[in-house]
């Protein structure tokens, strides 16, 4: 691809390797065997699109180290441009481990110390043009975390403006940040430049101080979004548009193996909604059941659904 209007969706964020044990419900001290897999939120929302039939690429950085090279060896393999993956010599890539206890408990160990090479995006390195030109622009709130790539995500956002459509997924991890203050701050930097936002109620209480569903989209709207969506877990996702329509979208059951990942198959549906103009329920319809589809197993980029596997699980 040589020409900049080429990618549907350009993701920017965090990368990394998820090593997950094969091991269910047993304590990390005790697993004795893991699988390794491509892992952080952005890049994974790069994946899931592209195994939805788009054309897409994400801009992040390794270290100059094996690790490193999986990660570009998976995105080649998943049908995500990598041009903009470069590596930081002095920084090792980083790595994920987790561990299982189903439904709904699985504690995450991140090893990002002193820092990750994915918050060493600088805003002179990126390729405005083609962040311009993409169709659809995806951010976490992560990448607000610590400069330079603070500062490079501002940027990016400013120059699309909101004249095409910008996503801002509201995943607040805690361990990233000084305080939840100085999260809800960078949020109220960004909000100016995003024309979507995602959440869960707890990250739309840090974004904006409302956890209530129809009070957070109501925040988002008056800081000038134009789509918020709230997820409320068994009760659903809600789905907002300024001065228009409202849903709630109830969950898909599934017999959950392993959450980590579901959040972010979401986000890669709901990139095909938004580039396919998808009514409002029916996006959040199919973007339940990514998520639904890939709580049922253990990996994440590797489980990410194609449009067929969805029309069979739902």
């Amino acid at each position: 691809m040589s020409m900049a209007s080429a990618f549907e969706l350009i993701t920017m964020g965090r990368v990394g390797v998820d090593i997950y044990p094969e091991q269910i419900g047993v304590p990390l001290e005790d697993v004795t065997s893991f699988g390794k897999f491509l892992g952080g939120s952005s890049t994974n929302v790069a994946v899931a699109a592209s195994r939805l039939g788009h054309r897409t690429a994400t801009i992040t950085r390794t270290g100059d180290d094996p690790f490193g090279r999986f990660v570009h060896r998976a995105l080649q393999g998943f049908g995500v441009d990598d041009r903009w993956v470069t590596s930081v010599a002095e920084l090792p890539t980083p790595v994920v481990f987790c561990e299982i206890f189903p439904p709904n408990d699985f504690p995450l160990y991140f090893y990002r110390l002193p820092t990750a090479p994915d918050l060493q995006i600088r805003a002179d390195e990126l390729d405005l043009d083609a962040i311009v030109e993409a169709d659809v622009f995806w951010v976490t709130l992560t990448g607000l975390s610590e400069e330079p790539s603070r500062e490079a995500h501002l940027v990016a956002m400013e120059a699309r403006g909101r004249e095409r459509t910008t996503v801002l997924d509201l995943d607040y991890r805690p361990m990233f940040w000084d305080s939840s203050a100085e999260a809800t701050a960078q949020v109220a930097a960004a909000l100016p430049y995003v024309s979507v936002a995602v959440g869960n109620r707890e990250e739309c209480s840090v974004a904006v101080g409302e956890s209530e569903p129809e009070a957070a989209a109501k925040a988002l709207h008056d800081a000038g979004v134009d789509l918020a969506i709230v997820k409320q877990g068994p009760a659903g996702v809600l789905g907002s548009r300024r001065g228009g329509d409202q849903v709630v979208v109830p969950p898909v059951p599934v017999d959950v193996v392993n959450g980590l990942g579901a959040g972010d198959a979401f986000g890669g549906s709901l990139v095909h909604g938004l580039l396919t103009d998808a009514p409002l329920e029916q996006m959040l319809q199919l973007a339940n059941a990514a998520g639904s589809y890939v709580a049922g197993h253990l990996a994440c980029a590797d489980a990410m659904p194609t449009l067929e596997q969805l029309g069979a699980h739902r």
